[in-house]
């Protein structure tokens, strides 16, 4: 006996944060219908020009955008950041430097510095215990 698999589908919004793409900048067909896990796959293995460009030169979500700057989520919100940005408005935020993006990014180096503190201190732990 075999086993029927049904096909795993999840909704745009989803496909767009897993190709960490803006959903409202995308072409509306994308936009309207579910995505298969087989279409995703697709659409990562051999990206088409509409998601070539779009990650290229946005508009960029959130999490692509704080990523770009080296700053969090968070962390845009509290600079007032709290539309997409392109590529070249993200561009000019890092020549600007404004003082609230360079506040960020030190908070953010601290938070990593901090994690790394940490796992090391765990590893070294764990080595001991063994």
């Amino acid at each position: 006996m075999t086993q029927h698999r049904s096909t795993q589908t999840m909704k745009p919004a989803t496909a767009a944060k897993k190709l960490g793409v803006y959903l409202e900048a995308t072409p509306a067909d994308f936009r309207e219908g579910a995505v298969s896990r087989a279409e995703l796959n697709a659409l990562q293995a051999d990206p088409p020009q509409w998601l070539r460009d779009l990650r290229r030169d946005g508009p960029h979500p959130r999490p692509v955008v704080a990523a770009k700057l080296g700053v969090s989520i968070a962390g845009l919100a509290r600079g007032g950041v709290t539309e997409p940005l392109t590529t070249d408005q993200i561009e000019a935020l890092k020549q600007e430097r404004p003082e609230w993006l360079e506040r960020e990014r030190a908070t953010q180096a601290e938070v990593r510095k901090e994690a790394a503190r940490i796992k090391k201190r765990d590893q070294e732990r764990a080595e001991r215990g063994n």
